[in-house]
């Protein structure tokens, strides 16, 4: 599968499909691969990638820190996120796409929209996360892990990250940087050498700056106000995609389309056909 550097850091990345290009942020909070698409949740539910690809070029890749992509030890941002998307397209010569979001993802492609709307056709928002329930849970899994490297350093990290296949979602003491540990023998030679306590205000430093809210994390509320992409929203419904958030982006964008049909009623006949309408009308190559 191909791959790109982007900042310093290699990207995985797979293109299906043909048409105009749609950039495709993965669901998965800080497991977000490209194979997301096809197998998490509601996504595989719904076959969204493979139907979208018949008419689109599907971008898809993994998120930083995040599958067999790389990744580096800092106070990662929304920012850092918007700036692999960006890398990604100038890699592949594209100088406007279509975006879409699932979960976590919508978060990148509204901050994404923020800062480069000249390279934005429309944005696709789907089961934004967000909620205070989904703050608390991110916080509390940054809690966890700097607590397990407080009494049993980075040594101890690696080693369970060694021995295990689960990601910081699933076990939080695995840390963010859980799969380059996994994927990059060089750099999980450099992660045991660091200085936990400077470590522990980078860690700290990422949780307060990336979910500092209790609605969708990403973009801050003013610039979505004054953001004119076309944006079709559609809501979650649990308790990392609150349909409080999905109403969120909706009040902050104003002139969005919003899909309200409850996650049970959203189908794979329904959900992808609603999407391609969007698209369609927004238009763009």
């Amino acid at each position: 599968m191909p791959t790109a550097v982007v900042d310093g850091i290699t990207t995985r990345y797979e293109v299906t499909g043909g048409g105009p290009p749609l950039l495709m942020f993965s669901p998965g909070g800080f497991d977000s691969t490209l194979e997301s698409w096809r197998t998490v949740g509601i996504y595989r539910r719904l076959d969204v990638l493979a139907q979208l690809s018949a008419a689109y070029t599907c971008i898809t890749f993994d998120r930083r820190e995040s599958g067999q992509s790389g990744g580096r030890v800092e106070r990662i941002s929304w920012a850092d996120y918007v700036a692999q998307g960006r890398g990604l397209l100038d890699h592949l010569g594209i100088e406007q796409a279509h975006l879409m979001g699932g979960c976590v993802g919508c978060s990148t492609v509204a901050a994404f929209g923020v800062a480069h709307p000249q390279r934005v056709l429309s944005m696709v928002m789907y089961s934004p996360a967000g909620g205070v329930r989904y703050r608390l849970k991110q916080h509390s899994r940054f809690v966890q892990h700097l607590a397990f490297v407080e009494t049993n350093g980075l040594g101890a990290v690696a080693d369970l990250v060694r021995g295990s296949d689960k990601g910081f979602t699933a076990d939080p003491r695995v840390g963010p940087w859980n799969s380059v540990l996994r994927t990059d023998p060089g750099f999980a030679a450099a992660y045991v050498r660091l200085d936990p306590a400077r470590y522990a205000v980078v860690v700290s430093g990422m949780a307060r700056l990336m979910f500092d809210r209790d609605t969708v994390p990403g973009a801050e509320p003013e610039d979505l106000l004054a953001c004119d992409i076309p944006t079709l929203i559609v809501p979650g419904q649990d308790d990392s995609h609150a349909p409080s958030a999905a109403r969120y982006l909706q009040e902050c964008l104003p002139g969005a389309e919003y899909w309200d049909v409850p996650v049970a009623e959203q189908t794979a006949e329904t959900a992808p056909a609603r999407i391609l309408t969007f698209l369609g009308a927004a238009g763009g190559s």
